[in-house]
């Protein structure tokens, strides 16, 4: 199985850039992710309909905080994902999330805007960075799941 993973967009509108993203770079994926901070109402509606699951984000407006979790649980074959955005400030951000799941095999999380694959134990802690974010990140980027009988993370710059 193979999961396109995004986050922290933080579109006003779908731009052709979002596009490619879930269309092309993602096509042939099983199922695609979003960590949060879409940005419109106007985007989730654009990623509902091309079937993408979604959490809210910190900075996403009331319409999307209205219609998205905070967090999710997805499984995918035989392994659990964890899916939420984050928080506040950035260090050690993923061990801040991780109580807020069970037994999980992967946390996704976003909100830092810099990528994240690391192996912690038995889990994978994976942040695709900022898909078309903001100037803080130096570049943007998404990534790949790829799940069998483990789950491996794949990064991917796209500037």
């Amino acid at each position: 199985m193979k999961i396109g993973v995004m986050s922290d967009t933080h579109l006003r509108e779908v731009t052709e850039k979002l596009i490619w993203i879930v269309e092309d770079l993602f096509k042939d994926t099983d199922m695609i992710l979003h960590a949060g901070d879409l940005g419109s109402e106007t985007v989730l509606i654009y990623l509902e309909a091309m079937g993408v699951t979604a959490v809210r984000g910190n900075l996403d407006p009331v319409e999307v905080v209205r219609s998205l979790p905070a967090k999710r649980i997805i499984e995918a074959g035989t392994k659990k994902i964890g899916l939420m955005h984050g928080w506040g400030g950035y260090t050690d951000l993923a061990q801040k999330i991780r109580p807020e799941f069970g037994r999980i095999d992967c946390l996704v999380f976003g909100h830092s805007h810099f990528p994240t694959n690391e192996v912690m134990g038995n889990e994978l802690y994976f942040n695709p960075g900022t898909a078309t974010g903001t100037p803080r990140a130096s570049k943007n980027s998404v990534g790949f799941l790829h799940v069998d009988d483990t789950i491996r993370g794949e990064i991917i710059t796209i500037d």
